[in-house]
């Protein structure tokens, strides 16, 4: 017993098979551009997104720069009314803005004087 020869090749069935290729062929072409397109529309969302944040994020870090120079400001101001706390012209000047006057100083009040008087000197606000 041999194995019996095989069927010889009709063309018409290559022809068929290659047919069949080239009706896949729109098939995957349609696929291909779908994905293409999906991929043009994710690449897009994500380059909006990282302009977005960085927007964002440049925005955010002034603010923030902003605002740390606004609190060494502050830092500044009080050490300089602690240190000024400490020293005895500074603390007369701060009395005299008050209102009150030396040990061996004499009072004169002006006849047309209001009954509560104002301030002297302009006040520093500490923060």
């Amino acid at each position: 017993m041999t194995a019996p020869d095989p069927p010889p090749s009709h063309p018409a069935h290559g022809l068929r098979a290659r047919w069949r290729q080239v009706r896949r062929l729109p098939f995957t072409l349609m696929l291909a551009s779908l994905l293409a397109g999906l991929g043009i529309v994710q690449l897009t969302f994500q380059l909006g997104n990282l302009g977005y944040r960085s927007v964002t994020w440049v925005r955010e870090t002034r603010e923030t720069q902003e605002r740390v120079e606004g609190l060494e400001r502050d830092v500044r101001v009080l050490k300089e009314g602690v240190a000024a706390a400490e020293d005895p012209a500074y603390l007369e000047q701060l009395a005299r803005c008050q209102g009150f006057v030396g040990v061996e100083e004499d009072v004169i009040v002006a006849v047309g004087a209001p009954e509560t008087p104002g301030e002297n000197c302009a006040a520093r606000r500490l923060p």
